[in-house]
């Protein structure tokens, strides 16, 4: 199957990419650098640089859209937050036009979305029927989602995957908790009852895999695991899977203060479960917590 992948140089999207190459694939993916396609994949991989590079007899049975700017990178300004919408919305938009001059159009487009759709939402828990929250990921979720659907008037089955805190031990949130909890510096952010919505990244791809293979999937999909956690929780099972203690809490005011809007990436609760996913016998390999990071930390 020819594959066609937006940001397959990030952190799901490399090992999405393998996986497909393992299973035989054909995969390009679209990069602003397609010599850093080049330096990961070699050829085995075919690099695009601009959408415009597609030619309408070329065709592609599916397409995942994964790109997007770091939302952890740099405190939320007003142009930073610009740089995040325009490199979701504005790409997928092109994505769009880019189908509509397919002669041959995609089976499926699997777009990204993330549970920051439903905003804080205290102890509530989410399924995907669940309503938005008001902030800005929030309206970036839905903004992002809005422009994936508009594949669905050239017939191309649409998949949106809301995805939740992704768990691999090579990057993502884990890398970055690392070095404070290994020397025994990490503790709880603000009163640690939020609620973390987690998947380990292998059974993001295998949900990924399911969506093209399936054709009766469709729609709005939580990718995340069945038993999500609060932060006193994982705080307490990251520092039980390293043998560490957990000593610094870090107060929601700091946090506030350093991180600005972006804390509530952090300090927001999102109790979210994979309502179709389980309702359809998804199959998580990890779907307790400790599972999830003894694998990612090379304990299995």
């Amino acid at each position: 199957m020819k594959i066609l992948i937006t940001g397959g140089t990030g952190f799901i999207g490399v090992a999405l990419t393998r996986s497909l190459i393992a299973n035989g694939h054909a995969v390009s993916v679209l990069s602003r650098n397609p010599k850093s396609v080049t330096k990961l994949y070699g050829s085995e991989v075919h690099a695009l640089g601009n959408l415009n590079d597609i030619k309408p007899e070329e065709s592609y049975q599916a397409i995942i859209n994964l790109a997007g700017a770091p939302i952890f990178d740099a405190r939320w300004s007003s142009a930073r937050k610009q740089i995040i919408r325009d490199s979701r919305i504005n790409l997928t938009e092109q994505l769009i036009a880019c189908i509509a001059r397919m002669t041959i159009k995609p089976a499926v487009l699997i777009s990204g979305s993330a549970i920051g759709y439903y905003g804080e939402q205290g102890n509530t828990i989410l399924a995907e029927h669940s309503p938005k929250g008001e902030d800005f990921s929030a309206q970036l979720c839905y903004d992002w989602e809005h422009a994936a659907k508009q594949a669905q008037q050239f017939g191309v089955r649409v998949c949106l995957i809301r995805t939740g805190l992704v768990i691999a031990g090579d990057g993502g949130l884990l890398q970055r908790l690392l070095l404070p909890f290994r020397l025994g510096l990490g503790g709880r952010l603000g009163n640690g009852q939020q609620w973390m919505s987690w998947i380990h990244r292998d059974d993001w791809i295998a949900i990924a895999l399911a969506m093209i293979d399936n054709s009766l999937m469709q729609g709005i999909y939580n990718a995340t695991a069945p038993h999500p956690v609060n932060n006193n929780e994982f705080t307490q099972t990251l520092a039980q899977c390293l043998n560490r203690p957990t000593l610094l809490p870090l107060p929601a005011g700091f946090l506030k203060q350093i991180l600005g809007e972006m804390s509530a990436l952090v300090l927001g609760s999102q109790r979210v479960i994979p309502e179709r996913l389980v309702t359809e016998k998804f199959n998580f390999r990890y779907p307790t917590l400790s599972e999830a990071l003894n694998e990612a930390l090379g304990k299995k």
